[in-house]
């Protein structure tokens, strides 16, 4: 059984995906979910599933490191096979990168768009298309090696709510395939 730990800020939207389908399912199995953000949403849908949770408000760490330094602690104690940053929004640093093997999803292509409102700058864009990536965590933001991407047409005319909609459909499935396909 290939043990996955979660870490989200949200509204657990990918979090809940994970669990309908990787969760105890074909050898995976969530064995803790990590919220930053004790009203996250995610944190009942973990619990309904019967998941480990432990909410790390990074608001009770006087530095980065030091909450980093809880979150390594944590996920050292399940010893997780991977680690899925979906929707975490903390800037991590290297006490976290260097000792947690980690994926993060990010709704751009990237290296186009790092950091925030990454699927507001790619939709003001002129780009063509539009699309996730998922990428290997390392201590430069957003900047790991690519595990994969996936892409839609954006055409003339397409609403911010559609481009925003079809981002949400295929970050789902490409956090799917990309867990699948590193382990």
């Amino acid at each position: 059984m290939k043990k996955l730990a979660v870490l989200f800020s949200g509204t657990g939207t990918n979090l809940a995906y994970i669990l309908k389908h990787l969760h105890k399912q074909n050898g995976y199995e969530v064995v803790l979910a990590i919220s930053n953000n004790p009203d996250a949403k995610g944190i009942k849908i973990a619990q309904d599933y019967g998941v480990d949770v432990k909410i790390i408000d990074n608001k009770n760490y006087s530095s980065r490191e030091d909450f980093d330094q809880q979150l390594v602690q944590s996920l050292n104690k399940v010893s997780p096979d991977l680690t899925i940053l979906a929707g975490f929004m903390r800037i991590l640093t290297v006490i976290f990168t260097d000792n947690i093997k980690s994926i993060n999803l990010h709704p751009s292509l990237l290296p186009k768009y790092k950091g925030i409102k990454a699927i507001e700058r790619s939709y003001a864009s002129d780009d063509k298309i539009g699309g996730v990536s998922v990428h290997w965590v390392n201590s430069e933001l957003d900047g790991g090696e690519i595990i994969l991407q996936k892409s839609f047409e954006k055409y003339n005319g397409m609403s911010f709510n559609k481009f925003e909609e079809k981002i949400k459909i295929i970050e789902k499935e490409a956090l799917k395939e990309a867990i699948i396909k590193v382990l």
